[in-house]
This record gives structure tokens, C-alpha cells and sequence, in this order.
């Protein structure tokens, strides 16, 4: 029989839902993977049900009983958790089921801080589906947003950015807007003849409208390869970022330290090089001493580390579970 957990992390996006066993030492002893099972999109019934299959998919993998307690500590790190009064439901309902003594639960962009930097603290931003920010100071204070959309101030996110292609292809193609070679590449992705088709496909259901976050890298090539429309969409992805950080550090007084940023997420780990020194020039100007970098991490992990501070795990420990856990 193996090694009872110590912590049971968990990172749940959108997209998917990733489950660690890690012991109180660093080791990884199992891991699951499932579909998204945000709060926000299945409910907290439904979430818990879903988290639940997937840690005992994990410990049957690992040759241990699905007897509760699953662990010493649960550590729940999920997208949809922007406000107090959505993180309370979730965490009596994972108390009531007695996976643990202990439980943590939280947003998971501040597991990507805690897994992109050495010790938590810093600046995060995110841009997968959506974007998001958040950091944590030395003293411990966070400074978040609810990153709901629009409703809450948000632009940016890999599917609004497809949305900007597709809207300045069409009006290329229909003569409300400027010519842009977001046109050719636009109708090129979805493999129609005209942008029209691409729209009564999209409004009549024919098209999945998920595709559209498809579009995002393809704005990223045109502008690259010099088209001034796409351009100026870009440039106003890299102002969002850089907003971000900036009103973070500010709140957080990091501004005259030499804080950590990372950024994360499937856009800003693929808008390349260029991009990436633009957003770090206009973070620099806030923060001089700032380091500035994209990390491929993954969250699940920040989650696992979380729980190891909880347990005064020494930092032996979160060295070797890093180690373990770095992506090639």
C-alpha cells in the first residue's frame, strides 16, 4: 500500500480540472485530469461531484483506498471563485464531505503566481479564454479583479481577441472598415468562400462559435507580418496586460521593489517575443526593478504548493515538487 497524501491539490479552469496527491516531502504520488468544472458553469453541487470523481480516479491510480480523510490538507485553486460569497459555498461543501482536516480554496490565477514564482508574492496576469490579474505583497495583502467580462471592465482573453479578427475581416470585406489581410486570413481559417458565409454560419449554428477563440493566434501572425489593423488590436492587448500589472504593483506598493511578473496563460505564452518585450517595457516604466517573465507552469502545482505552506512543509519540500513538475 502507498504513501497517504499530505495535500490534495486541485486547479480547475474553464477547460479543464487537474488533481495532484503530493506528499508532505514533494513527492507526486498521482495525478487526474478531467473536463472544466467551474462553479460558475456547473454549480457547486456539480463541481464537488466532479472534483470528487477525479481525486479518487487519482487515488485508485496510486494504488490507495477512496477512504475519506483523502488527505491531511485540500487545496482548491478554481477559475469562477471572484468574490467571497462564491468561494464560501465551495468550501463548506468540500468540508462537508471530509476530504480533509484542513482546506484552502482560492482563485487559480493565484495559484499561477505561486507556481510561476519563487515564493508566491508578485504580480500574475493570465490570458487563456479571459484574462485575469492578481498579486500578492510581502505583507500578504492581494489585490485582485473579478474578471467577468465586460461586465467588470475586462478587455482582452484569447476569445475577444478572435472576436476583434473576425469583426475587422468583416467590415473589410463588406466596406464599413479599412482593408486588412484579417480578411483573407479569417475566411482562410474557417475554410469558406466569403465572410458572409462564415457569419450566416456562426448565426445559424452551422459554425461552433468556440471556434472563434481559434482566431486569436492568426491575429497575432497578420500583425506580426505588418498589417496596421492587426497591429492596433495587438497593441491594445499589450495595454490591457500592462495596465494590469501596473495598477497592481501600484495598490500593492511594489512599485520601488523588485517585484516578480508573471504572465501565463495559452495567449501570452504564444504571442512571441516582440509582444512579450512591449509589455515588459511599459512594466519596467511603472516598476524599474521588476522581473518580467512568461511562464508555461502549471497552476495545479501553485495549488500543491499552497498546501505545502499550509503544512510548514520545509522548502526542501516545494523545491523537489517543482522539480518534478517543471515542464520540458
Amino acid at each position: 500500500m502507498g504513501m497517504r497524501p499530505a495535500v490534495v491539490a486541485i486547479d480547475g479552469g474553464n477547460s479543464k480540472t487537474e488533481v495532484l496527491l503530493v506528499s508532505r516531502d514533494g513527492q507526486v504520488l498521482a495525478q487526474s485530469r478531467g473536463p472544466g468544472a467551474s462553479p460558475q458553469n456547473v454549480g457547486v453541487a456539480g463541481c464537488v461531484m466532479a472534483l470528487e470523481s477525479l481525486v479518487v480516479e487519482a487515488l485508485a491510480s496510486a494504488g490507495l483506498p477512496a477512504e475519506r480523510p483523502y488527505g491531511v490538507h485540500t487545496s482548491a485553486y478554481l477559475a469562477g471563485l471572484d468574490f467571497p460569497r462564491e468561494e464560501e459555498p465551495l468550501r463548506e461543501a468540500l468540508l462537508a464531505r471530509g476530504w480533509s482536516t484542513t482546506l484552502e480554496v482560492g482563485n487559480d490565477v493565484l495559484a499561477l503566481l505561486r507556481a510561476g514564482s519563487s515564493d508566491g508574492t508578485g504580480v500574475a496576469v493570465v490570458c487563456g479564454a479571459g484574462i485575469n490579474g492578481a498579486g500578492v505583497g510581502p505583507d500578504g495583502r492581494v489585490h485582485r479583479f473579478p474578471a467577468l467580462g465586460r461586465v467588470s471592465g475586462d478587455w482582452g482573453g484569447g476569445y475577444r481577441l478572435g472576436e476583434e479578427a473576425l469583426w475587422w475581416a468583416v467590415r473589410a470585406e463588406d466596406g464599413r472598415g479599412p482593408r486588412t489581410e484579417l480578411q483573407t486570413a479569417v475566411v482562410g481559417f474557417f475554410g469558406l468562400p466569403t465572410l458572409l458565409d462564415v457569419v450566416q454560419g456562426l448565426h445559424f449554428g452551422e459554425i461552433d462559435s468556440a471556434s472563434i477563440h481559434g482566431l486569436c493566434p492568426l491575429l497575432f501572425e497578420v500583425a506580426a507580418d505588418g498589417d496596421e489593423v492587426a497591429q492596433q488590436v495587438v497593441t491594445r492587448f499589450v495595454e490591457e496586460v500592462s495596465v494590469l500589472v501596473a495598477v497592481i504593483l501600484r495598490r500593492l506598493d511594489l512599485t520601488g521593489s523588485a517585484p516578480e511578473v508573471i504572465l501565463g496563460g495559452g495567449v501570452l505564452t504564444g504571442v512571441g517575443a516582440p509582444v512579450i518585450a512591449e509589455i515588459e517595457r511599459r512594466c519596467l516604466k511603472v516598476a524599474p526593478l521588476a522581473e518580467v517573465r512568461v511562464v508555461d507552469v502549471n497552476p495545479v502545482v501553485g495549488a500543491a504548493l499552497f498546501g505545502l505552506d499550509a503544512l510548514g512543509a520545509p522548502a526542501s519540500a516545494k523545491a523537489a515538487l517543482k522539480a518534478a513538475t517543471q515542464r520540458a
